[in-house]
C-alpha cells in the first residue's frame, strides 16, 4: 500500500503523522510512504532521516493526496485538506467531529473512508489512540495553568505551589481520566491544593490509591460545583464522552463567582469544550479573558511539544497503521470489533453513534457499511 503523509497545516502545530521509525517499520512490511518536503522538521525529523527509513520526499501535498491510497496525520483536516481527498481514500487522524459539523459534512462529501484515533477503543473501553496525547495535554494544562496565574499574563499574580509561610493555589480538575490524573500528578507534584471531581466512585479510590492525600477526590454527584469553582485559582476541564461533544459543567453565572485573575484551562475544547465561555484559541494567542476569568483553550495543546508528542502518539498508532496497510482497511476493521469503533465516515455515511446524535445524521452501523 502506498502511505502518504502530509505536512500539518493548522495553526502553530508541528506534529507529524509518522516518525522515520514507523516509516522504516511500514517500510519492513513491504509498503511504500510519501513525506511531504520537511513535514516532520519541526518535531525533529529532517528529510535525510525519512529517506534513511526508506520514504520518499514529496514536494507539496497535492502529491501527496493524489498517489497515496492511507493518508496519515495527526489533526483533523482543514477545508483546503478535504477538497483534496478521494473517493475510496482512507484517512486516519483525530477528527473529533462532534463539534464541527462542516467537516463532517465535508468528510461525507468526499466519499472517503474516515478513521478516528480517538474513538478506537481496547478490551477495557479505553481510548488507546487518544491517550498518549491526553497525557501530555494533562500534564501542559497545569504548566500552561500556573504560566496564566503570573501577573503579566493578567492572571492573578499567585504561584502555584505558593512559598514558605504562603499558601499554595487551589486547583480543581474536572474528570479523573487519563487528562485529569495527569493534571492531578504535575498540579500534586508542584505543591498544589488538587481537588478531582469525577462520576465514578471507583476511578476516585483509585486516583487517592496512587496520589493519596495529595489530592481530595469528590463524587460530581456529591460535589457542590458552585462552591469548588468560586473557591479555585485553577480550574482544568478533562471530561470526555467518547466521540460526543464535552458536556457543559461550568456555565456563564459561575465565572461571576471565581476570584479575579483565576484561571480555566479548558483541554475539552476539542469536543466543544466543558465551559460555556469557550472557544478555541491557538498557541499564538492562547488566551481571553471572560468577567475577569483568564480562559486558556488551544485546541492542540500537544502540537506545542510536537517531538514528545509524535513519538508518544506513534507508539500507539502504528501498530493499527501496519494492520490497515497489510489487511486493507475492510478486513482490518470487520476483524477487530475496538478498531471498527474508530469508523467515523464511510463512503457518505456517518458510522460513530455518538457523531451522528450530536449533528442529527442518520447512524449506519460500521459493521453494516463494511459488510
Amino acid at each position: 500500500m502506498l502511505i502518504g503523509v502530509p505536512k500539518e497545516i493548522k495553526a502553530q502545530e508541528s506534529r507529524i503523522g509518522l516518525t522515520p521509525y514507523s516509516v522504516k517499520e511500514l517500510v519492513s512490511n513491504g509498503h511504500s510512504v510519501l513525506i511531504e518536503s520537511n513535514g516532520g522538521f519541526e518535531a525533529g525529523f529532517d528529510n535525510a532521516e525519512y529517506e534513511s527509513a526508506g520514504a520518499k520526499i514529496a514536494n507539496c501535498a497535492e502529491d501527496i493526496y493524489n498517489d497515496s491510497e492511507l493518508i496519515v496525520k495527526v489533526k483533523e483536516p482543514l477545508s483546503n485538506e478535504v477538497k483534496m481527498l478521494r473517493e475510496n481514500q482512507i484517512l486516519f487522524t483525530y477528527l473529533h467531529l462532534a463539534a464541527d459539523s462542516k467537516l463532517t459534512q465535508g468528510l461525507i462529501d468526499t466519499n472517503s473512508i474516515c478513521i478516528a484515533y480517538e474513538t478506537v477503543t481496547d478490551n477495557y473501553k479505553r481510548l488507546p489512540l487518544l491517550a498518549p496525547m491526553s497525557a501530555v495535554a494533562g500534564r501542559m494544562s497545569i504548566q500552561a495553568g500556573a504560566h496564566c496565574l503570573e501577573k503579566t499574563q493578567k492572571g492573578r499574580g499567585l504561584l502555584l505551589g505558593g512559598a514558605p509561610g504562603v499558601e499554595p493555589a487551589t486547583v480543581l480538575i474536572l474528570g479523573g481520566g487519563v487528562v485529569g490524573e495527569n493534571a492531578a500528578l504535575i498540579a500534586a507534584g508542584m505543591r498544589a491544593k488538587v481537588f478531582v471531581v469525577d462520576k465514578s466512585k471507583k476511578r476516585l479510590d483509585q486516583l487517592f490509591s496512587k496520589f493519596g492525600d495529595s489530592i481530595n477526590p469528590i463524587l460530581s454527584s456529591e460535589a457542590d460545583m458552585d462552591k469548588l469553582v468560586s473557591e479555585s485559582e485553577l480550574v482544568i476541564g478533562g471530561v470526555l464522552i467518547p466521540g460526543g461533544e464535552a458536556p457543559k459543567l461550568i456555565t456563564k453565572k459561575m465565572l461571576l463567582k471565581m476570584k479575579r485573575g483565576s484561571v480555566i484551562v479548558d483541554v475539552a475544547i476539542d469536543q466543544g469544550g466543558c465551559v460555556e465561555t469557550s472557544k478555541p484559541t491557538t498557541h499564538a494567542d492562547p488566551t481571553y479573558i471572560v468577567d475577569n476569568v483568564v480562559h486558556y483553550c488551544v485546541a492542540n495543546m500537544p502540537g506545542g511539544v510536537p517531538r514528545t508528542s509524535t513519538l508518544a502518539l506513534n507508539k500507539a498508532t502504528i501498530p493499527y497503521v501496519v494492520k490497515l496497510a497489510n489487511q486493507g482497511f475492510r478486513e482490518a476493521l470487520k476483524s477487530d470489533d475496538n478498531f471498527m469503533n474508530g469508523l467515523n465516515v464511510f463512503k457518505g455515511t456517518i458510522n460513530y453513534e455518538a457523531v451522528a446524535a450530536n449533528l442529527g445524521y442518520e447512524f449506519n452501523p460500521p459493521r453494516e457499511v463494511l459488510d
